[in-house]
């Protein structure tokens, strides 16, 4: 596997933190942490952007996929809206994590906790066409729940 070169950028408010990495040799996702100056808490229900005191640069051709934590979902009800987040390779501000507590008591976000991960992944532009008819498969039309429960 070749890796790709990622430019971060460090924010002042994120200059005591560690830069994202992966936790272990063989995985996916990179660890986000929190930047807040101040404990956050979020009743349930209730969601806010947190932010991560970094900017990144992606090749061109590649996106950064933001995804929740497994172990917070499980032990917290803690996920993300909008998941995955796209980072375009374009974009230049800070990276933010929108994070809603779908549990039965608040949670506290501290600073420097691991709140979501990064996945880098190639992405292609499509090309529309515009045509009057499409093929057919054995699929073809059904959707929701049609191959039953």
């Amino acid at each position: 596997m070749k890796n790709i070169s990622i430019l971060v950028r460090r924010l002042p408010e994120a200059e005591d933190l560690p830069l994202p990495q992966y936790m272990t040799a063989g995985a996916a996702g990179m660890d986000l942490r929190a930047a807040v100056r101040e404990d956050i808490t979020l009743s349930p229900g209730e969601y806010r952007p947190i932010p991560t005191g970094l900017c990144v640069a992606l090749p061109e051709g590649f996106e950064a996929q933001i995804r929740p934590r497994s172990g917070l979902a499980l032990k917290h009800g803690i996920t993300l809206l909008n998941t995955p987040g796209t980072i375009d390779a374009d974009y230049r501000g800070e990276i933010q994590i929108l994070m809603i507590n779908f549990g039965k008591e608040p949670f506290t976000v501290r600073r420097g906790d691991r709140i979501a991960q990064m996945v880098i992944s190639r992405v292609f532009q499509g090309a529309i066409t515009l045509v009057d008819t499409l093929d057919q498969t054995t699929r073809n039309e059904g959707g929701f729940g049609h191959t039953g429960i």
